[in-house]
């Protein structure tokens, strides 16, 4: 009673001080009310919470991009970004509740202590993950853990129709995460990278990806960055320095309470691993952030050619600010502009997050991803190229040099149900766990796999079959509509479970019409008249 009665006391001086004065400081105002419900209000509260929706309040009513994290969502919001965590070494899926070894990293400890791909891990410490329904999340945390501490694991491995348990002890390790996801030549002189994030190693997997690629002839690339939805400013930098000349403003960030900065190409790089020869990007809406800060410099300099559809247009700059306890907020402090002035940033209106989140559904809605003369370009954003005077648009995102609209032919109803019900992906394990043994040994590299394997009609059949078990019943119509795309999907995941990664976006490059522009273009003549000054 005396503490509240002390409490009335200062909150009454402070608000006679404040009547006098005319005026308060706000931030007095906030931890004013903040004291007064902690001290005075009817209930117990939580005060820690409290604080948190007062920053995410404040948050929400500045842009789509400034935001606020707990201690644990800041470090599963870093992790990827980092390159790497601690942890047993395993690619894995979840099948019905079970957890199916896909791969294990090479090297790693996993396979250091001798699971292999298709073990089922049924028990982490003595605790059950089978039939459990647990999430993704809770599995990785039982998993993952400090460098050098042991983690049990008990596996159901099947060989030959032959089932047995085995128990581990495997001493977690750092762990790579990778952000290159495949590189391989498509011809004898043409390479292809894809990037799927811009992390604290993408440049040094990056001088490795083109290294290697040019010992095998490359002469030409695409790189991919469609799905791309960014990551660190500077890794984006970094992977424009292979690029483009040194020296180059790759990049600048301005606000208001930011002055102008230039991000530049290294300076001090004597070559740059891939400044000459043919270069197409390939970008879609959701290649955001960094993914824009590569292909809209790419643009400005005329370095190359982007294809796709017009990226998302994350033009805002976060920094990072940590509190004592691990949350972090990370607040907009500046706008990404290209090298010729472009904002990234797509318009929004503050506080409106609702009108923001639908801007891609907006987009399908008029035709902008199907019809590329529905696409607005506004004359006063208007500007050109800075080598050649190409004539380029700004107001969000970069627009590609050569549109592919969205192709949704193949994509049903019936498909969306399969999909969602996981059928396809439970195929492709059952397929991969009963055949593996054949299939490593009739298909010795990926490419005999990608030219000669195919999926059967009874292939086929047998996953209409079991999407039927999951309820979803046979359209025939549909299902053949979307045979091509089920195909793709399918061949892909057999063909990743088996090799790696890399080899499932080879199937899928067959298939994606972005992919195949690109390769028709940077193969054509139509790439030299694109990069020519205008008449």
């Amino acid at each position: 009673m005396k503490k509240k009665i002390i409490f009335l006391s200062l909150l009454a001086c402070g608000m006679v001080f404040a009547a006098i004065k005319g005026q308060m400081q706000p931030h007095h105002k906030l931890q004013m009310a903040e004291n007064a419900i902690s001290q005075l209000y009817v209930d117990t509260v939580n005060e820690d919470k409290l604080v948190e929706a007062a920053i995410k309040g404040m948050l929400e009513d500045l842009d789509p991009h400034s935001s606020y994290s707990n201690a644990e969502e800041t470090k599963e919001l870093n992790e990827p970004l980092a390159g790497n965590f601690s942890g047993i070494g395993i690619t894995f899926n979840m099948n019905k509740d079970t957890l199916y070894v896909i791969q294990t990293v090479s090297g790693g400890p996993s396979e250091r202590v001798g699971i292999f791909a298709g073990d089922r891990i049924i028990a982490v410490n003595d605790s059950s993950i089978a039939g459990m329904k647990m999430k993704n999340s809770a599995i990785m945390k039982k998993l993952r853990g400090p460098k050098g501490t042991k983690v049990d694991v008990k596996v159901l491995r099947r060989s030959q129709g032959v089932s047995d348990t085995i128990d581990f002890r495997i001493t977690r390790a750092d762990i790579p995460i990778y952000s290159i996801d495949a590189s391989y030549m498509v011809d004898p002189a043409t390479g292809y990278i894809r990037i799927s994030r811009f992390s604290a190693e993408t440049h040094k997997e990056l001088i490795n990806a083109l290294s290697d690629l040019k010992k095998q002839g490359m002469k030409q690339l695409i790189l991919d960055l469609v799905d791309n939805g960014g990551g660190y400013l500077n890794a984006a930098v970094d992977v424009l320095s292979e690029f483009l000349e040194p020296g180059k403003t790759a990049v600048y960030t301005e606000g208001t309470n930011s002055s102008r900065f230039d991000f530049k190409t290294e300076p001090d790089k004597l070559k740059p691993l891939f400044q000459d020869g043919r270069l197409v990007i390939m970008t879609n809406q959701y290649s955001a952030s960094a993914a824009e800060i590569t292909s809209g410099a790419v643009q400005d300099w005329d370095r190359g050619l982007i294809v796709g559809r017009r990226t998302y247009g994350k033009g805002l700059v976060q920094r990072p600010i940590p509190f004592p306890d691990g949350s972090m907020m990370r607040l907009t402090v500046a706008h990404y502009y290209t090298p010729t002035g472009r904002d990234i940033q797509k318009p929004y209106k503050k506080g409106d997050q609702k009108a923001y989140n639908k801007d891609i559904l907006d987009r399908f809605n008029n035709g902008e991803l199907m019809h590329e003369d529905s696409i607005k370009y506004i004359d006063s954003l208007k500007v050109k190229t800075l080598r050649l005077g190409r004539p380029i648009y700004g107001g969000g995102g970069i627009s590609p040099d050569r549109f592919v609209p969205l192709d949704t032919m193949d994509f049903t109803k019936y498909y969306r149900d399969v999909q969602a019900k996981g059928v396809i992906n439970q195929f492709a394990i059952k397929y991969v766990e009963d055949n593996r043994k054949y299939l490593k040994s009739r298909f010795k590299t990926d490419d005999e796999f990608v030219k000669e394997f195919e999926i059967t009609p009874d292939m086929l059949k047998t996953i209409y079959d079991m999407a039927a078990k999951e309820g979803v019943d046979l359209n025939e119509e549909q299902a053949k509509q979307s045979e091509p795309l089920l195909k793709m999907v399918t061949k892909g995941l057999i063909g990743r479970d088996i090799f790696d990664q890399a080899t499932y976006f080879k199937v899928y490059n067959g298939y994606d019409p972005i992919f195949r522009e690109a390769y028709q273009l940077i193969n054509s003549k139509e790439y030299d008249r694109l990069l020519s000054a205008p008449k």
